[in-house]
């Protein structure tokens, strides 16, 4: 099991390859294409509308394929569409492949998640969600190296694209390994049938963590986009040192990924998503210090980060105890679902309110949201405490 959790590691780089590359790529992309700089939202949307749809079927697909399959499949999925994105000359040509490129992340995103939640410990769930902020961290850099060579982003995605081949061998080759691990299975993780999702949403409490997710998505997505616009604009921060800052939050919430890994499994899940939240809150509460100066901003968008780190792999790892093992697949990819839902249209809603309104709402938007997402939490752990029982 050790060398299977090794490759679902290495699976979990994979899938933040990707996640930062075409931020990456699109100031230059854009202008070789010759198109507006706004279209950049069509390319991600479609990237979503693919991921959202695959979590919603990766019930059907891993009860029919198993976890391994479906993993393997899924990255060879995402390395075609990045070679399709490598040798993209028309904007339509890369609506084409950003859709490929999304069903491949989703089912792997699910597949992978309640494949660990299932097999391994809490602490592998938080290493898991840190590898994946490792991929998510090399990519810009890869693309950064070809940019500076005659502005080759097609060949930042082909590197990507070569390494995800790489990958996809080695999970063919890791299929035993799979089968071994289904093998040991709990009989309680034996089905029939994939689950309906009309019985998964009558599921006592279903809703509490659905809508949990969006809010917390909401959160985390909304630091990563507007951080450095609110810097410039709120606290007069230069356009260079608030593309800088903009990682504080990024760089606490995988920081404590690989801390909250080592007493994770000690502290227990639902213990540490409510520390993880009362972390967040203090570093919100920071933000809120009405001065000009930018560093009460940048200590507690790093102390929100770094709260924000163990929140969604605890609550992924806690699905198989909250709601039964048995339904647990299908109830991840519909978590999946609305945590991308969340990440991709409620960041744009907040752009909206800050051009109506004020961008300075920036951390009583997130503040909102993280209250929203701490109440569902508690309220889903108070409807369902006995261990996924009715």
């Amino acid at each position: 099991m050790t060398l299977l959790l090794c490759i679902i590691y290495l699976g979990f780089i994979s899938l933040g390859l990707p996640d930062s590359l075409f931020g990456a790529a699109w100031p230059t992309l854009q202008g070789q294409l010759g198109v507006p700089l706004s279209w950049a939202g069509a390319v991600t949307m479609t990237i979503s509308g693919g991921t959202i749809l695959a979590a919603l079927c990766s019930d059907r697909l891993t009860y029919r394929f198993g976890a391994g399959k479906v993993t393997a499949f899924s990255v060879l999925l995402t390395a075609s569409a990045l070679v399709g994105f490598s040798h993209a000359t028309r904007f339509w040509m890369l609506l084409v492949f950003a859709v490929p490129l999304g069903l491949g992340a989703g089912a792997v995103d699910a597949a992978l998640n309640n494949f660990v939640a299932l097999h391994y410990s809490s602490r592998h769930m938080s290493w898991l969600h840190c590898f994946w902020g490792l991929g998510a961290s090399i990519s810009p850099y890869i693309m950064g190296f070809w940019l500076a060579r005659d502005l080759r982003w097609d060949r930042g995605y082909l590197t990507v694209a070569i390494i995800q081949a790489a990958l996809t061998v080695l999970l063919f080759l890791s299929l035993p390994l799979w089968k071994k691990a289904n093998a040991a299975a709990k009989p309680e993780e034996a089905r029939t049938e994939p689950k309906p999702l009309k019985e998964i949403f009558r599921l006592r409490g279903i809703f509490y963590v659905l809508f949990s997710f969006l809010a917390y998505c909401t959160v985390e997505v909304t630091a990563f986009a507007w951080t450095s616009t609110y810097l410039v604009n709120v606290k007069g921060s230069s356009p260079e040192d608030a593309a800088r800052f903009a990682s504080f939050f990024y760089l606490g919430m995988t920081l404590s990924r690989f801390l909250t890994g080592f007493f994770a499994d000690k502290v227990g899940d639902r213990r540490m998503t409510k520390l993880g939240y009362t972390v967040v809150f203090a570093g919100l509460a920071l933000t809120l210090v009405p001065v000009h100066s930018a560093l009460p901003t940048l200590a507690g968008l790093l102390i929100a980060g770094f709260g924000c780190g163990p929140i969604y792999p605890a609550v992924i790892h806690a699905t198989p105890d909250v709601f039964g093992r048995e339904n647990s697949q299908a109830v991840v990819g519909v978590q999946m679902a609305f945590a991308y839902t969340g990440s991709t249209f409620m960041p744009p809603l907040f752009g909206l309110l800050a051009q109506g309104v004020s961008i300075s709402l920036f951390p009583y938007y997130m503040l909102l949201f993280a209250v929203l997402g701490f109440t569902l939490t508690m309220l889903l752990y108070r409807a369902r405490p006995e261990n996924g029982r009715a």
